[in-house]
């Protein structure tokens, strides 16, 4: 035993939690916990910890996933609530295993979202029209500037309801290799039809999937 996998939520004031500041959070709760962390060499050790799918600041998980690696073995079934013990709030540990599958296979990560709207929700069907058009390109900012990236094919199984707040929507969308960020849901709403647009929005991962669409570990 030597790589190990943490799934993990990060919800309410932690979604706020930047991914830098996280692994910071996390390497002094191992700290505390006394887990043998195993450290990279040379002159600038760290410890070698790697979210496998980094989270957008603000966004809320329930499946997050980190992989680590240890010195020697540890009581896996423990090291969650360990964890729990010493970590701030909003950050639970669910359970650690050993790996299945390499990160690089995840491919669809389900989500949820809630569109609040100040003045009167558009119909459901409007918006379930939109989000099933054969095309939905959206315009994004990218490290190389700006580019457009294909929603259509890149985002499916959509489910759409009201809720106190305006309108829930589940979707599943493409984790990597192209990456979706949910938010850009809204911003092609922004850009394609912003009569249907949301004056605020909030995400939720729920969980990760290999292309086969089987539950990732």
């Amino acid at each position: 035993m030597d790589k190990l996998r943490l799934r993990f939520e990060k919800t309410g004031k932690a979604a706020y939690i930047s991914h830098l500041d996280l692994l910071h959070v996390v390497q002094r709760a191992f700290l505390r916990a006394g887990t043998p962390l195993k450290y990279s060499e040379g002159f600038n050790p760290h410890a070698i910890i790697s979210i496998c799918v980094p989270l957008s600041v603000g966004m809320e998980s329930l499946c997050e996933l980190m992989d680590f690696r240890v010195t020697r073995e540890i009581d896996l079934a423990a090291l969650p609530g360990e964890l729990n013990a010493v970590s701030p709030e909003g950050i639970r540990f669910i359970e650690c295993y050993e790996p299945q599958r390499k990160a690089a296979e995840i491919k669809w990560l389900r989500c949820e979202g809630v569109y609040e709207y100040d003045a009167l929700a558009p119909e459901i069907s409007e918006l379930d029209a939109f989000y099933r058009r054969g095309s939905i390109p959206v315009t994004r900012r990218t490290k190389r500037g700006e580019g457009v990236l294909e929603l259509a094919g890149n985002v499916r199984d959509f489910e759409l309801e009201r809720c106190e707040a305006g309108v829930r929507l589940g979707c599943t969308v493409s984790a990597q290799e192209p990456a979706v960020n949910p938010e850009l849901l809204v911003k092609a709403l922004a850009q394609l039809a912003p009569e249907l647009g949301p004056d605020f929005a909030s995400w939720k991962r729920l969980g990760f999937y290999g292309s086969d669409m089987t539950a990732f570990r």
